[in-house]
């Protein structure tokens, strides 16, 4: 089955590779009963490749049964999954049939599957290798044919070395495992996305659908959406509802993103004075300007430092500003070299223009591609990590690689 027509019958949007490549491993994985572990941040639409799963499976006519884990008391999951005999516990007022149970023969989904309780997890490790389970309060084994798929937004492996989870269960679950991106893997879907539930909810409420200005839609993509889809969902709505005007800008849209920290788009920031001022900047510009921006008052306070002891030791002082030139080395951090010094020569020279700034002898470009091939070498050219260090993402680490011609 093409990917596309899945898509369209699913409603899933976005062309990314990593999006194409987790439905192409449902698609193929679903006619069989293996388990699938799908794994991806929270809002970035697990429950939707459960779905799809089981829809295009041989039980696609039988019961399917969504499951949160970690919406269900610790003392009343093992109940709620595997049932219970009258009397088993206080308030067991008449036995009861577990989830394994009524669904034998269909597919269950257990979602937030870090959350279940190591008791419980032992119970379904069993199931999943002999189709076997005992209620709560009972001795009677009982047999199931349940095609059980689980999700998280945990890392598993590393739960299982902390003791949280059976690495048994882990491995045994993991059978097919399905990445799901985050919408930060794939900013080229975010517009399309916001554009279908723009116009979604403008038929929903019958109202214009809204429409983003350039600087709007750069915030869009810009802002890191923690929330995923579900997020994205909310805010479109919120938008299509509360905006009176139906076009968009970045200020509007701005005040319906939660004030996290890193949030603020760049498009947002105040800009250098003129009339041709540009204020698409990228976000790693911004890091690299902050750097600067340190550097610079590193280097005032070390002249000013530099400046009272020449003071203290009674050194004829006309200027604190000018006695310092600036010499960098192979690193950011600037190496000072003072000027030589006899009885006769001040070893500071008199300047009209006490603190002159030095960020004029910084070329961003230099630095920006200085930085880029530090972080490719340390990381042996892997650019996934380089793009991590750098906080940039690995679509805009590549471009800057071919506008530098580093070589990798």
């Amino acid at each position: 089955m093409e990917i596309q027509s899945i898509k369209n019958r699913f409603g899933i949007i976005g062309n990314s590779p990593a999006l194409n490549h987790a439905l192409n491993t449902a698609v193929q994985v679903a006619n069989t009963d293996l388990s699938v572990l799908i794994v991806g941040e929270s809002g970035v639409g697990k429950e939707a490749f459960s779905n799809i799963i089981h829809a295009l499976s041989s039980r696609k006519h039988n019961p399917f049964i969504a499951v949160n884990c970690g919406a269900i008391p610790e003392g009343t999951i093992d109940s709620e999954l595997f049932g219970h005999e009258k009397g088993s516990f206080t308030g067991a007022v008449d036995s009861r049939k577990g989830y394994f149970e009524t669904v034998s023969g269909g597919t269950i989904f257990l979602d937030e599957i870090g959350e279940m309780p190591l008791g419980t997890q032992a119970r379904l490790l069993r199931v999943l290798e002999t189709g076997e389970f005992i209620r709560v309060g009972s001795s009677k084994v009982q047999k199931t044919d349940v095609r059980v798929i689980a999700a998280t937004n945990r890392d598993l492996l590393e739960y299982t070395q902390q003791g949280k989870f059976r690495e048994d269960l882990y491995y045994r679950l993991s059978t097919v495992p399905i990445r799901v991106p985050s919408l930060r893997d794939r900013p080229d879907d975010i517009p399309l996305l916001f554009r279908k539930f723009a116009s979604d909810f403008s038929e929903k409420y019958k109202t214009q659908s809204v429409q983003l200005d350039t600087a709007a839609q750069q915030l869009l993509v810009t802002y890191t959406w923690p929330g995923n889809v579900r997020e994205l969902k909310n805010i479109a709505e919120q938008v299509s509802v509360l905006s009176t005007d139906k076009l968009i800008t970045a200020e509007v849209f701005q005040r319906f993103l939660p004030q996290r920290e890193g949030s603020r788009s760049l498009a947002l920031m105040p800009t250098s004075t003129g009339n041709n001022s540009n204020a698409d900047f990228s976000t790693e510009r911004d890091i690299l300007y902050k750097l600067f921006f340190d550097l610079k008052k590193d280097m005032n306070d070390l002249k000013q430092m530099i400046f009272d002891v020449a003071q203290h030791q009674g050194y004829p002082t006309a200027n604190a500003s000018e006695n310092l030139l600036p010499v960098y080395n192979s690193t950011p951090e600037p190496v000072v070299t003072p000027a030589p010094y006899n009885a006769s020569t001040p070893i500071f020279i008199q300047s009209n223009e006490p603190h002159e700034e030095v960020e004029e002898t910084l070329q961003l470009a230099e630095r920006e591609k200085e930085f880029i091939t530090k972080a490719l070498k340390k990381h042996k050219s892997r650019r996934r990590d380089a793009a991590n260090e750098l906080g940039i993402s690995e679509r805009t680490l590549y471009r800057k690689i071919k506008e530098y011609g580093i070589k990798e």
